[in-house]
């Protein structure tokens, strides 16, 4: 469907949604977007519409994919999922939580999306559209971030356009992305408590002890979930992280008191900075200067996850 003509836009209307549909169960590329970012979706069930998810994003095929489901009977269908485990993800779901869980030997999915790995990396999205989405086209979708792999994430269809545009069918335009950062994913272990593979929306570290397992997670280790490679949200410029003040040829991202050509939250809030990050990003990327420099942001609550982005932005 795709190809060297421009990606198609449509409002995230009725008549958008049936048109994204169509093209998704005919195998095709659109580009959804959730609370989190911009996620570039084609049916799980397809092994061809899969590949041209890799092929699209560059993406190296052991990095697994996150699928996004209706809701836990649909997650069921894929993953084994005790009482407990269910019980937990009901908690969790619809929202910002990927949850990493031993895959069926009969789930219907294309093997790429789990990249080999015995298991499956789930969510259900809180977006409006990218729930229509799922429910109108009645199969889980799998949905990586929209854009090309290793580069920033996309929270607009214009962030889509920039790496994508020509290499997929469609781009659904419902705005600016709510969240601003990629959903926090959690593997179940095999003494039933969840390990944290990724910071996202979600803080965890209120999380009661008993089920949830501390202790940072090795970055070392094997891939186990998406967004665990050493550099990641690469705006194509050197980054310097903890700046106060910028050098005469680094284009400035502040934070609090920390003034820039552009803040991520002049009131220190994180929740404002997790939303802005990627715009600041792209904006960054596209300004004349050969150099990011980024202010300093603490380690506590969401900035967790905003230092996970901008180290793997700064490798």
């Amino acid at each position: 469907m795709s190809g060297k003509q421009g990606t198609a836009t449509l409002l995230a209307d009725a008549e958008g949604i049936g048109r994204a549909v169509e093209v998704l169960r005919a195998g095709g590329l659109v580009a959804i977007p959730t609370e989190t970012v911009y996620g570039l979706a084609a049916r799980a069930d397809s092994a061809e519409a899969v590949a041209r998810i890799f092929e699209a994003k560059g993406r190296p095929g052991f990095n697994p994919l996150i699928v996004h489901v209706a809701g836990a009977e649909q997650a069921a269908a894929l993953a084994e999922m005790t009482e407990d485990v269910r019980r937990f993800a009901e908690q969790c779901w619809p929202g910002p939580i990927t949850l990493v869980l031993p895959k069926r030997a009969d789930a219907a999915l294309a093997p790429a999306v789990t990249a080999g790995l015995a298991t499956v990396a789930i969510r259900v999205p809180q977006h409006r559209v990218a729930r229509e989405v799922i429910a109108a086209i009645g199969v889980p979708l799998a949905a990586p971030s929209a854009n090309r792999s290793g580069f920033v994430s996309p929270t607009t269809p214009g962030h889509v356009l920039a790496t994508l545009d020509g290499r997929i069918d469609l781009v659904l335009d419902a705005g600016p992305t709510e969240q601003g950062i990629e959903s926090t994913i959690l593997k179940l272990r095999d003494d039933d408590r969840w390990e944290q593979l990724r910071a996202g929306p979600e803080d965890t570290s209120l999380w009661h002890d008993s089920y949830f397992a501390r202790g940072a997670h090795d970055p070392g280790a094997a891939i186990e979930a998406p967004g665990q490679l050493a550099r990641h949200y690469a705006p194509g410029k050197p980054v310097r992280l903890e700046v106060i003040a910028a050098d005469a040829d680094e284009f400035l991202i502040g934070f609090g008191v920390v003034d820039g050509d552009v803040t991520l939250s002049a009131g220190s809030d994180l929740r404002e900075a997790a939303q802005r990050l990627y715009a600041c990003l792209h904006q960054a990327a596209l300004s004349g200067k050969p150099r990011i420099a980024i202010a300093p942001i603490p380690e506590d609550g969401l900035g967790v996850a905003i230092n996970d982005r901008l180290r793997r932005a700064a490798a």
